[in-house]
């Protein structure tokens, strides 16, 4: 391990600070190499000017050297040497001046092709692949370099926007999934009623003028035109909440529990009127207020309620509580409870009896899953253990 850290230090040095490394590195190495040449060649000159040495009177001179005369190999002439030992000599002496530029460059250019291949190249690559990924829309990849370095950090935002493009394209398909919901929504439900609407005038326009059917028929039949009217009007009223889900915006207040109270035992109170059911509300607040979009909480509180009027057989518990930061609204019954997953329970036009009644279409439970994400909060389905469904509708405090 102690071997290791070292290695991960360098690896994950700046650029800056690597490019640098390597520069001097490489120098360090240059000179000493150069130095190595340099040494090399003057031996090589020295033993091929040897060969056109006067041995008996280099000897002479070696002895009689003193402290203000020494004797050195003298350079013979071009002329005397030979071709091969000229060029060896003249190699030599361009070794020995030329040698510190020419290794010097040479491993300058080698430090930088060594910077680039373990520095740049893997992340340039990665990069570069992720970039036709993402061209193609295929985002089912991953950027797997992890260096604590610049272009470390460049990829990890990289990774970071193709995580988000993800989370973008989901959204994006969910939204056409809904508009497709809803297209096919409007095309089934609002055929059935054209279709009762047209079948009775064209019986009106028949038998009517010719006094087959009586007053009493031909105002039933009127009746239930305008059943189907208002059955429309209704889906029409549904679709237009649902197009403004997303645009709505929040308004914050202060939330007065009991105004709360009284806007809930209203509803309330025509919900047991309409159905049958008893009902007891619980409502506990502490001492710091909330803040929060007072319609949006009664819309879910109604949805929330609404259903469980319809499908409870008794009796039905509202428990109200609220705090700083979030506000509950939980409602109990005592029905047969949730036979689905929630995911499927909260998703638009979700009903058993679509068809029979657009007064209840299969809606309440999506907006009111939404409304509760909209306001920081989220909404919760559970079946009892005695039997029945529980819905909690958390909503997180706004500014």
């Amino acid at each position: 391990m102690g071997d290791g850290i070292p290695m991960d230090e360098i690896r994950n040095l700046s650029v800056r600070k690597t490019i640098l490394l390597y520069m001097a590195v490489a120098l360090i190495c240059s000179f000493v190499f150069s130095a190595m040449i340099v040494r090399i060649a003057v031996r090589v000159q020295q033993s091929i000017w040897w060969n056109y040495v006067d041995e008996e009177a280099y000897y002479k001179a070696r002895e009689s050297e003193g402290d203000n005369y020494r004797a050195y190999i003298p350079r013979p002439y071009g002329d005397e040497m030979s071709q091969s030992d000229y060029f060896m000599s003249e190699l030599c002496d361009f070794l020995q001046t030329y040698s510190i530029l020419v290794v010097s460059m040479a491993g300058s250019c080698a430090a930088v092709w060594l910077f680039y291949k373990n520095k740049l190249k893997r992340p340039i690559e990665e990069l570069e692949q992720a970039s036709k990924m993402i061209a193609k829309n295929h985002l089912d990849f991953h950027i797997t370099y992890d260096n604590k370095d610049e272009m470390g950090v460049l990829c990890m935002e990289f990774e970071r926007m193709r995580g988000q493009l993800v989370r973008n394209n989901r959204t994006l398909w969910r939204t056409i999934e809904e508009e497709k919901i809803l297209r096919a929504a409007i095309a089934h439900d609002l055929r059935s009623p054209l279709s009762v609407l047209k079948g009775y005038q064209e019986m009106l326009m028949e038998y009517l003028p010719s006094e087959e059917i009586d007053k009493e028929q031909a105002v039933e039949m009127l009746s239930e035109c305008g059943h189907q009217i208002e059955r429309m009007d209704t889906f029409v009223e549904t679709m237009r909440k649902l197009n403004s889900l997303e645009s709505r915006r929040m308004i914050s207040g202060e939330i007065s529990m009991g105004q709360l109270e009284t806007e809930i035992q209203a509803m309330l109170a025509v919900l047991e009127k309409e159905y049958g059911r008893q009902y007891i509300l619980q409502v506990s607040e502490s001492e710091k207020g909330f803040c929060g979009d007072l319609e949006i909480i009664l819309e879910v509180a109604e949805n929330l309620m609404s259903n469980a009027f319809r499908y409870g057989k008794q009796q039905v518990v509202i428990m109200v509580k609220t705090g700083y930061l979030e506000l509950q609204i939980c409602v109990r019954d005592d029905g047969e409870g949730f036979r689905e997953e929630a995911e499927k329970i909260t998703e638009a036009f979700h009903g058993k009896n679509m068809k029979d009644s657009l007064k209840h279409a299969g809606i309440g439970m999506y907006i009111s899953r939404l409304y509760c994400e909209k306001h920081g909060g989220r909404l919760i389905l559970e079946n009892d253990e005695q039997g029945g469904a529980v819905v909690t509708a958390i909503f997180g405090r706004i500014a």
